[in-house]
């Protein structure tokens, strides 16, 4: 169904260069000139707010643009890179590139996302075979044909399969199954009775409405009743976010031979053979998401299926079709976001062919505008900090020895991936100028076929899960691997020309963040290989899990919105390793000449501008809409509570700003969470 959609946004320069006479002769340690932190509110005490002592004069003076959700740092920080992007495809769209060329595959594939006049005239032909499918459907047999034939084209509606390791073994890939079949963005959406999710669940009902309207149904009220009621009955089945995040709960290995007897509604080996599948067993995350569709299949009539898998190929393709279906599809999105104008066709066509053939025009971003010294630069902190967390191991004093070994060899076992891919994912796929639409159904097709060839062997240790231009990091459990992209090694994160409390406090607390993954409450659950097993002796594991609960304790009492709570449990990963990034990137900051030096920099020693850093780096602004959708469905904590949340954990912070008792987000030593 209609996923949530998330959007990118303007960025506002967050750090400026300046030339006067109280920096002009102080010199980093790396020999350049430091660069000074606009915004700042003096009349906010540190200790009151350190989000908004950094960032509410920026805030105040920010403006959202009508086609965006927020400003600033963070995810928003994709939007310039979205221009660097456009500026590429604006170039080799405008030339005849060697058929085959990334050149031609990239610019090619803009440019016929930009022939809106062809795209509109076309209107909903391309999609008319796919529907006319439905119509012919005839029992449940055909209907779960269907099914398979169209997830092969992207086009996801009640199976969700996916390939990667197996946690018992990472040494392989097997098949997976998770549970789907909804077009709100959570289950919870379904059943909270609060106002704003009320005008959310009428937005969908009305988008619903609205496309069978486009594709000529009568009753498209009635209709969009039907499949929602489908969604709510699929519902209450899912799991929550919460519920997922407890690793060995959502994950069941079974015999294919024992899901057809489970699931003879379903015929899963026949679904499998239609997805070019053989296998023996796979992983069924949530179970009773595919009892209740067995139990569905034959409860819910073959006439209301088709309605609902006519708005699901519907929503799987409206953006790609002509503006009326992009309109529908965009009246649904305002509401959950806040956004009161679509985003410039430019924009939303590079976005989608950043998505879809990202690595190829990935190579020609890295080739033109990334600094290869960012990469060694970045590699080379990458490696100091995994010593410093290795010392921090070491002094912890709620961990046994055997376990910090243990620790330890998984840290070091780590790969690190800076950058860029060192092998580039290829395309199999001829794309043609002047057919939008079937060129994101190839490369879609092709995006299956990629997978699926990496079912039953082990897994690909070049492979990336986010393009070189993305302004992101990540941490992957599974082949315990961390990731920084090209698109994350730049200002506010990384300068090659800022002194190194800057540096430290901005990138260093994302690596430091993306090293504690692997030892938070889910990536503490794998070991070195990546395989989900015990490496903890009983009682440390069970001092980890309090001093976890504890952080979610804490973050559950933090509002947006004035009376909106953090859902503690499902940030506690992010929140964990927030806490921890900060103080890993403390500790190596410390062990640089700057960090042992005194002298300040615009009036700010070199701890506080450590800290100034930190909460610049997540110098963001958003629309009430999008942060309330954000709280209930995001893992990660809101950016106030990104930095004043952790900050009020550690000690450092309150000695470089004279934090006291009595001002507002002051805790005692005994009440400051440290676990790692």
């Amino acid at each position: 169904m209609k996923n949530l959609l998330y959007f990118t946004f303007l960025l506002l320069v967050l750090v400026s260069c300046k030339s006067d006479k109280t920096t002009e002769n102080i010199e980093t340690t790396q020999g350049i000139k430091p660069i000074v932190i606009d915004g700042i509110d003096p009349s906010i005490k540190p200790g009151d707010d350190f989000f908004n002592h950094v960032n509410k004069s920026w805030f105040d003076k920010a403006v959202i643009a009508d086609d965006q959700v927020g400003v600033g740092a963070y995810r928003f920080l994709n939007i310039p890179q979205q221009e660097l992007l456009k500026n590429i495809l604006d170039d080799v769209s405008k030339v005849e590139h060697s058929k085959g060329s990334i050149e031609q595959k990239v610019g090619d594939f803009y440019a016929s996302g930009m022939d809106t006049i062809s795209i509109n005239k076309r209107g909903m032909t391309p999609i008319q075979p796919i529907l006319d499918r439905i119509d012919a459907i005839g029992d449940i047999a055909s209907m779960t044909e269907f099914v398979a034939t169209q997830l092969k084209s992207g086009d996801y509606s009640i199976i969700s399969p996916y390939i990667s390791p197996d946690q018992e073994d990472s040494s392989i890939n097997i098949l997976h199954f998770s549970q789907t079949g909804l077009g709100l963005p959570d289950r919870d959406y379904y059943f909270v009775e609060d106002p704003s999710v009320q005008q959310i669940q009428k937005a969908y009902k009305t988008y619903l409405a609205s496309i069978f309207e486009l594709v000529g149904d009568e009753n498209s009220k009635a209709q969009a009743e039907i499949v929602y009621n489908i969604e709510k009955q699929l519902a209450k089945s899912h799991k929550t976010r919460v519920q997922r995040r407890i690793i060995k709960e959502n994950y069941h290995k079974m015999a294919v031979s024992q899901l057809q007897e489970n699931h003879s509604n379903i015929d899963w080996m026949s679904m499998l053979n239609t997805l070019d599948v053989k296998v023996d067993s796979v992983d069924v995350a949530q179970p009773d998401y595919y009892n209740t569709l067995n139990s569905m299949l034959t409860t819910v009539s073959l006439e209301d299926w088709k309605l609902f898998l006519k708005a699901n190929s519907i929503g799987s393709h409206d953006n790609i079709l002509s503006k009326p279906f992009q309109d529908a599809s965009f009246e649904y999105s305002k509401v959950l976001s806040g956004q009161s104008e679509q985003q410039p066709r430019a924009k939303q066509i590079v976005h989608r062919v950043d998505g879809q053939i990202g690595f190829a025009l990935g190579q020609l971003y890295v080739k033109r505008y990334f600094n290869e010294d960012a990469k060694k630069r970045a590699l080379d902190l990458v490696n100091n900090f995994q010593k410093v967390l290795e010392k921090r191991i070491d002094n912890l004093d709620w961990m046994s020895d055997s376990t910090k070994v243990k620790a330890k060899d998984k840290l070091y076992a780590i790969n690190k991936k800076i950058g860029y891919p060192d092998v580039w994912r290829t395309y199999d796929v001829i794309i043609d100028r002047g057919q939008f639409f079937e060129n994101v159904v190839a490369l879609r097709k092709d995006a299956y076929k990629y997978e699926l060839k990496q079912l039953n062997k082990a897994p690909n240790l070049d492979e990336w899960h986010t393009t070189p231009s993305t302004v992101t990091a990540y941490y992957n459990p599974s082949l315990n691997e961390i990731v920084f992209p090209a698109g994350i090694l730049q200002a506010p994160y990384f300068d090659l020309y800022a002194d190194d409390a800057l540096n430290y406090g901005g990138i260093g607390m994302v690596i430091g963040h993306e090293f504690t993954h692997a030892f938070d409450d889910q990536g503490a659950q794998y070991d070195k290989n990546g395989n989900v097993t015990n490496w903890w002796t009983e009682e440390d594991y069970t001092k980890f899990k309090a001093k976890t609960e504890q952080i979610v304790e804490q973050y559950n009492t933090f509002t947006v919105l004035d009376s909106v709570h953090l859902k503690g449990a499902l940030t506690v990963g992010e929140n964990t390793a927030d806490n921890g990034g900060i103080a890993i990137a403390y500790d190596a900051f410390k062990m640089t000449k700057q960090g042992q030096d005194s002298t300040k920099i615009e009036g700010y020693s070199p701890n506080q501008r450590f800290f100034l850093s930190v909460a610049n780096i997540w110098r963001v602004k958003v629309r009430d809409e999008y942060l309330r959708n954000y709280v209930a469905t995001d893992p990660h904590s809101p950016p106030i509570w990104r930095v004043n949340g952790p900050l009020m954990n550690f000690t450092p912070f309150y000695e470089a700003f004279n934090v006291k008792e009595g001002e507002a987000n002051y805790r005692t030593e005994e009440d400051r969470i440290k676990i790692w």
